[in-house]
């Protein structure tokens, strides 16, 4: 099988300069595995902890989490899947920016007819992740009341709507009024755009100085003392980001001097070890695509040529909503 096929590799770490397009031979899938034409890529910012080194891998590498696409041909013994279906993935190695990829069957999600790949490519990473946030990692109950940051961005535009059908009371954080705008649309009962140092007292205030039952962070640095500061006693700080940076060096006496907070840094793949946590939580998120409770929100569209272009827009926080890639 002769494909034409290209990717994106990172040689060194640095800017967004340091992305370089490069043709590939894909191969054929082998057992258990699927080939995949990819329609749409998605962008994430841990897409950046990788390109600066943040986050290290071995040079050269390749970017990106999460596409969507038909399948071209499956290997030896796939039977979930087969040749024209087509499918999601978020996958744990880098290297979804290319118009091509192999990846394992059994990781794959079979798209429902009305989820288009342009909509799977731009929400499966952070719908999953939203999903177990919520779900799985706070466990959020109806008439609690969160603290979303970012919540006009690609994480936190599902978490607001996700919550708010749960039953949550959701304060949403956002850097501009556009934005907190945005998060008002989408369902949060509180919406503010205070700086980060006045940010505790307002949540203090909207909740009758008791502080909210959970906060999801996913700016990091900038945000940490506001978030603990917004807590209630007991309440659960989820860092699930370093948008804005890693959060810096703490003392653990800081979570019992504000009433035994809980602390918790996960990541998602972590939740999705088994195959069927994975088809469950894709389940889950198709479920609430489908349900009209989380919606497309993809409002950039960069060809694959101009990922350096889209990666300066995620980080100068041009963006709203999702990116993606266009092969």
């Amino acid at each position: 099988m002769s494909i034409d096929a290209s990717k994106i590799v990172v040689r060194k770490t640095g800017g967004p300069e340091v992305l370089e397009r490069e043709s590939f031979d894909p191969g054929i899938p082998g057992p258990g595995e699927a080939l995949i034409a990819q329609e749409a890529i998605g962008l994430n910012f841990i897409d950046t902890y990788f390109r600066t080194g943040l986050y290290p891998l071995p040079l050269p590498t390749g970017l990106g989490s999460e596409a969507a696409g038909i399948i071209l041909a499956v290997g030896e013994g796939v039977s979930n899947v087969r040749k024209g279906d087509r499918v999601a993935y978020v996958a744990q190695s880098p290297g979804s920016y290319a118009t091509h990829r192999i990846q394992p069957a059994n990781r794959l999600l079979k798209l429902p007819d009305a989820i288009s790949c342009e909509t799977a490519a731009g929400m499966t990473l952070k719908g999953l992740t939203a999903a177990f946030l919520v779900e799985e990692c706070a466990k959020v109950t109806a008439g609690q009341t969160v603290l979303v940051h970012s919540a006009a961005g690609g994480v936190g535009s599902i978490l607001v709507p996700w919550l708010k059908s749960i039953g949550a009371k959701v304060i949403a954080h956002s850097g501009s009024q556009e934005k907190a705008d945005r998060a008002t649309a989408a369902g949060a009962t509180h919406s503010l755009h205070d700086d980060f140092d006045a940010l505790a007292a307002t949540v203090r205030d909207l909740t009758d100085g008791k502080g909210v039952d959970t906060v999801f962070d996913g700016v990091g640095a900038a945000s940490w003392q506001a978030s603990l500061d917004s807590l209630r006693p007991r309440g659960l700080m989820i860092s699930f980001g370093n948008a804005s940076g890693p959060v810096p060096p703490f003392s653990v006496q800081e979570l019992a001097k504000r009433g035994s907070l809980f602390l918790t840094r996960p990541t998602m793949f972590d939740y999705i070890r088994s195959d069927e946590e994975y088809q469950q939580l894709g389940a889950r998120l198709f479920e609430q695509i489908a349900r009209d409770v989380v919606k497309p929100d993809i409002n950039q569209r960069f060809p694959l040529d101009e990922a350096a272009d889209a990666h300066r827009a995620l980080e100068s926080r041009q963006t709203v909503g999702s990116t993606i890639l266009i092969p």
